[in-house]
This record gives C-alpha cells, sequence and structure tokens, in this order.
C-alpha cells in the first residue's frame, strides 16, 4: 500500500488526468447494463446485489472503524437510511427499470442534468443566488431533456405521452440531486468512506424484500455465467471504482476540473451505447445534448 500511495504522490497530476478520462466510462457502466440486462435481471434483486455486495466489500476495510464508531452510527441511522433510500434504492433499482423501456443514451442523457438538479435545489432550499447566467443555464438544460424525453415532438409533450422509461429515469436523476445536497449539506460524524459503506447497506436493506417480492413472482436471473458477470462488473465498475475514482480525481485535480465527469459521461455513454447495443444517435439526441450541456456550463459557472 505504502509503494501504491508513493507512485500517487509522485504522479498525481498524471494520474488524475487520466481517471479524469476514465471515470465517465466507469459511470456509464450501470447505465449500459440497465439497457443490456433488462430482459434477463429482475430491476429490485440487481439492485440488491450491487449495492449489499459493494457494502460487503467496503466494510472489509471500514469495519473497524465503523464499529469504533457505532455511537454515531446508531445516532445517525435514521439519516443514513434515508440517503440509502435515495441514492441506492430509487437510483438503483428505478434505473434498471426505466432501461426496460427506454435507451441508455436517453439515460445518460437525463442524468446529465443531475449537476442542474443539485443548484435548483440549492437555490430553492438553501438559499443559495443564482445569478441571471445560472438560470439560463437551468432553463437551457432543462429544455434539453425535454427534447430528449419529447422526442423532438412537442405533441408529446402537449398530450403528456411520455416513455415511462424517461419518467423512471428522469425520478431517479431528482433524487440523486437530492441525495447529493444531502450528503454534502447534512454534517456526519461519520468519516466518508465508513457513510459511504453504511449508506450502501442502508439501501441493501430496503431493496432486499422488492427482490424477493420478485423472485416469489417468479422473476429470477438465471444462475449462469452471464447474470454473475453482470453482477460482478456493476458493484466493481459504477459502484466501487467509478466512486473512488472520482473521490481521486477530486483530490488531484480539483472539484472544479473534476466537475467536467457530468460533461464527459453522457459523451461517452452515447457513444459507447452506439458501439456496444447498436444505439443509433437520433437527431433529438444530438439536440438534447446541444442544449444538456452548455447549460449545465452556464449552470455551473461561478
Amino acid at each position: 500500500m505504502r509503494a501504491v500511495a508513493d507512485l500517487w504522490n509522485r504522479h498525481r497530476r498524471t494520474l488524475g488526468v487520466a481517471l479524469l478520462l476514465v471515470v465517465p466510462v466507469m459511470f456509464s457502466v450501470n447505465q449500459l447494463v440497465a439497457r443490456a440486462a433488462h430482459d434477463f435481471f429482475p430491476p429490485f434483486a440487481l439492485a440488491f446485489w450491487r449495492w449489499s455486495l459493494a457494502g460487503l466489500v467496503m466494510l472489509a476495510f471500514t469495519g473497524g472503524r465503523l464499529w469504533r464508531q457505532r455511537r454515531a452510527l446508531a445516532r445517525e441511522w435514521p439519516e443514513l437510511l434515508g440517503l440509502g433510500f435515495l441514492g441506492m434504492f430509487v437510483c438503483g433499482a428505478f434505473v434498471y427499470i426505466g432501461g426496460q423501456t427506454t435507451t441508455a443514451t436517453n439515460i445518460g442523457l437525463i442524468y446529465a442534468m443531475t449537476p442542474i438538479g443539485i443548484i435548483a435545489i440549492g437555490g430553492t432550499f438553501y438559499g443559495e443566488r443564482l445569478a441571471a447566467v445560472q438560470k439560463a443555464g437551468v432553463a437551457l438544460a432543462l429544455a434539453g431533456v425535454l427534447a430528449i424525453i419529447c422526442k423532438g415532438d412537442l405533441g408529446i409533450l402537449l398530450d403528456l405521452a411520455f416513455t415511462a422509461g424517461d419518467l423512471w429515469i428522469a425520478t431517479a436523476a431528482t433524487c440523486w440531486s437530492v441525495y447529493s445536497v444531502l450528503l454534502a449539506r447534512r454534517p456526519s460524524a461519520l468519516g466518508m468512506a465508513e457513510r459511504f459503506t453504511a449508506i450502501c447497506l442502508g439501501g441493501a436493506l430496503l431493496l432486499a424484500p422488492f427482490a424477493i417480492w420478485e423472485a416469489a413472482r417468479g422473476e429470477v436471473a438465471p444462475l449462469d455465467l452471464r447474470s454473475l458477470a453482470i453482477v460482478a462488473l456493476v458493484v466493481l465498475v459504477p459502484s466501487l471504482g467509478a466512486y473512488q475514482g472520482y473521490t481521486l480525481v477530486q483530490r488531484a485535480l480539483g472539484t472544479g476540473i473534476a466537475g467536467l465527469i457530468a460533461y464527459l459521461s453522457p459523451v461517452y455513454n452515447a457513444g459507447l451505447a452506439w458501439a456496444l447495443l447498436g444505439e443509433v444517435p437520433q437527431w433529438f439526441h444530438l439536440a438534447g445534448a446541444a442544449l444538456v450541456l452548455p447549460g449545465i456550463y452556464l449552470a455551473t459557472r461561478r
């Protein structure tokens, strides 16, 4: 471990730039899996295995510290459970449910709205004043998401005839924004890794009854190499790798540059969905991205 730490200290900026290019791919993996596994892996079961195993892996590293902080854990458990509901239950299962009827490209572009949601929540509930250019960015990004959800057809908006999957994803993206704000705003006596472990396990606890309900209905993923590979992929790459990678990018390059991940993720996601799932981008995807990405830039400007 000391050798790894020394390597990081010597080449912090170079490794940070490399991670800046890799982490968006890691985040995109979950959105690709949501579409690729929709026809054989039940959504609540996939979310349960993802976060329970991720929590257990984290527990191997944080268990001793969590035990020493058990009083703080007992004091904060309602809030940790609430964060687990928002970040792991909703943003886990709802994405997989949405993947049953919408494309991975749509998922990535709609999820690109989360920085806008964070800013809007901060302005509404925490009194953070938005400059005129930030308000314009929020409006621009919202218009882009509506263009994607409506597939460029105003009639869909007027008739409220949305694709169900897009609405599931929009709900998940909104809850992720709330989760992010609460995670940053609510103080905790736990360390960052310990808190993340507890949230993972709390989310898995909430997901368990729904995964059992799916199994009772006969919705069970086949016990084969494909299913095991999917579980291993979502645990190791978007759950553990992406989160830890994002933290390292922040430490190496700063929060401002780390924010570029919000711009790169939907672009990477669209390209990978095209290459791996055969999802050819449509004109409304391009039009939506042309509104969403500049909107994020304007809204997140200081």
